[in-house]
């Protein structure tokens, strides 16, 4: 049985309609990414499945109950939903430990002591345990946006909705909300991810939903949307935004393939030659910076460099995934002359570890 089913949604606002006849079937465990241009709908399917925004007509099943049905018991089909917003909507009179609590105790007759210490544990696993009883706001938005995450699972959901959950965020503090998205994709619980993180979305993504004339245009595995979509404004979505990919399983790799694959990528796409330069200077020092600090002089070497330019603003990204021990080079008390570089360089850095350390750096 599904966990999700959806048949026939329709959801109109006036004259403008959104959604038409939208089908999709969610499997226990799935994780969907939904991407799509602004204002096509993604936000408002995420919302009918909890029925936050009622459609006009169609029907939607939650862990084979029936939530659209005439006289369902629609709180309780929400139980097995947990969702995270854009917004973070924890309650600023309350601490977080008694944002955390409130739910499971009035709604599950869940015990305060048990329903503190599965917060105290929550909060443990998000690294945020010395902040249980602090208000809202006092915290940054990445730590708020946490403790949203952790609301949600306190309901054991078997099924997490997140609706553009980084949009709100300083881009500083996205990449510690994404760890956590990371770190609960290695559990068996399903989650659709309405995101504008389009790397993120490679990565995480069993199945990819290509939102455009009111409902799933294209749909399939990560691979088959991003690099070989079928329909035209699939195509004309993705081809906004450009990839290049360099793997490095030796500390002899090829320096000059990679470099000169970066020349021809840049090249491509229009980007200017000082442009080009940096972003060659940055993925050099990178590379030999975490290759330096993070394995043994014998310890084999596994990287994954991946490059990403959007035409439509120019916008830059490199991101480097390595393995071997954990290394933030940007924590450092002194730094060595390749961090320097970076940082003089970068309009943003991002460090994040989930058994690997994961580097986003936007020139």
């Amino acid at each position: 049985m599904p966990l999700i089913e959806v048949k026939g949604l329709c959801k109109s606002f006036g004259d403008r309609q959104v959604l038409q006849d939208v089908e999709l079937t969610v499997s226990e465990g799935e994780r969907i990414a939904i991407i799509g241009e602004s204002g096509c709908g993604k936000s408002v399917f995420l919302r009918s499945l909890e029925l936050l925004t009622v459609p006009d007509s169609g029907q939607i099943w939650i862990d084979g109950q029936e939530i659209t049905a005439k006289g369902a018991d629609v709180d309780k089909i929400r139980r097995s939903m947990g969702m995270v917003y854009q917004k973070f909507h924890l309650f600023s009179h309350m601490n977080v430990m008694d944002n955390l609590c409130l739910a499971p105790v009035k709604l599950l007759g869940m015990s305060r002591e048990e329903a503190e210490e599965k917060a105290k544990d929550l909060l443990s696993q998000v690294s945020l345990s010395t902040r249980a009883y602090d208000y809202p706001d006092v915290l940054s938005g990445g730590q708020q946006q946490r403790i949203a995450i952790c609301r949600s699972l306190m309901m054991s959901p078997k099924v997490l909705l997140f609706d553009e959950p980084t949009s709100a965020l300083d881009p500083t503090m996205v990449g510690e909300v994404l760890a956590v998205i990371r770190m609960l994709s290695k559990r068996h619980l399903a989650m659709l991810i309405v995101t504008h993180e389009m790397s993120f979305a490679r990565e995480l993504a069993d199945r990819v939903l290509f939102f455009a004339e009111h409902g799933i245009y294209e749909q399939g595995t990560p691979a088959e949307v991003f690099e070989h979509p079928k329909r035209e404004k699939t195509v004309a979505f993705i081809q906004k935004i450009k990839y290049f990919s360099f793997e490095i399983q030796s500390r002899t790799f090829d320096l000059m393939k990679m470099q000169g694959g970066l020349l021809i990528f840049g090249e491509k796409y229009g980007m200017r030659h000082k442009r080009i330069g940096r972003l060659q200077l940055c993925c050099e020092e990178l590379v030999y910076e975490m290759m330096a600090q993070c394995y043994e002089p014998k310890e084999p070497v596994s990287m994954h460099l991946a490059v990403s330019y959007a035409e439509a603003d120019g916008r830059c990204e490199i991101e480097l995934t390595c393995g071997g021990k954990e290394y933030n080079p940007f924590a450092q008390e002194e730094d060595e002359l390749g961090v320097t570089i970076l940082k003089k360089m970068a309009a943003r850095l991002e460090y994040t570890y989930d058994g690997k350390s994961r580097i986003s750096i936007l020139l």
